[in-house]
């Protein structure tokens, strides 16, 4: 696994271009802060999407049942495993790490 860290001014092409690799995607969002300790926001629910809106300066990511919006993010850390992003971790103007973790469904066994 090796991490690489996407500059700001590239945020919303990189979303933009990967958006039809994470369809199908699930997710895990966690949270961690020395606030808050660390936290599971949600637990391997369908992906809806990834976006960066340079305007608003927000990074939102779309689940099944969620939508979680990161303010004023300052650093990416993307994660790629075998040509697809696999995760990421984004920490925002208030030192808060938000780590999303994706990968295939689990297929379910024919009823």
């Amino acid at each position: 696994m090796t991490m690489s860290r996407i500059e700001k001014r590239g945020w919303q092409a990189y979303f933009d271009g990967v958006a039809r690799q994470l369809e199908g995607m699930s997710a895990e969002i966690d949270v961690e802060a020395m606030a808050i300790g660390s936290q599971v926001e949600a637990e391997w629910v369908p992906l809806l999407g990834i976006s960066y809106d340079p305007k608003s300066d927000a990074l939102s990511i779309a689940v099944e049942g969620l939508g979680h919006l990161i303010r004023r993010p300052q650093t990416l850390f993307v994660d790629v495993e075998l040509g697809r992003l696999a995760s990421m971790e984004v920490i925002d103007s208030d030192n808060v790490r938000h780590i999303v973790k994706l990968r295939e469904p689990l297929p379910l066994p024919a009823p």
